[in-house]
């Protein structure tokens, strides 16, 4: 389950605002703002939540579960390195 927290956490990773996420993930910008209103899981059309996850995964964002270590959560696939 992705949550709204999590697409807003990736897309400050990836120092992307809200018109790159619509953008690399094909989606309307009115769909990213949308889903990144309210806190918890995303609503919406399960395709567009789909096309926004591959986007961030593909641009290195991996996607944390919650567990009893802690909850839910993102993290970039790779280490950092300054440009």
């Amino acid at each position: 389950m992705l949550l709204s927290e999590q697409i807003r956490a990736a897309r400050m990773l990836l120092n992307w605002n809200q018109d790159a996420l619509a953008e690399n993930a094909e989606v309307g910008i009115s769909t990213v703002k949308r889903m990144e209103a309210r806190n918890g899981p995303v609503t919406g059309h399960a395709e567009s939540v789909w096309k926004i996850q591959a986007a961030l995964e593909k641009a290195g964002v991996v996607f944390i579960s919650g567990d009893v270590t802690g909850g839910p959560g993102v993290r970039l696939a790779a280490p950092y390195e300054k440009p």
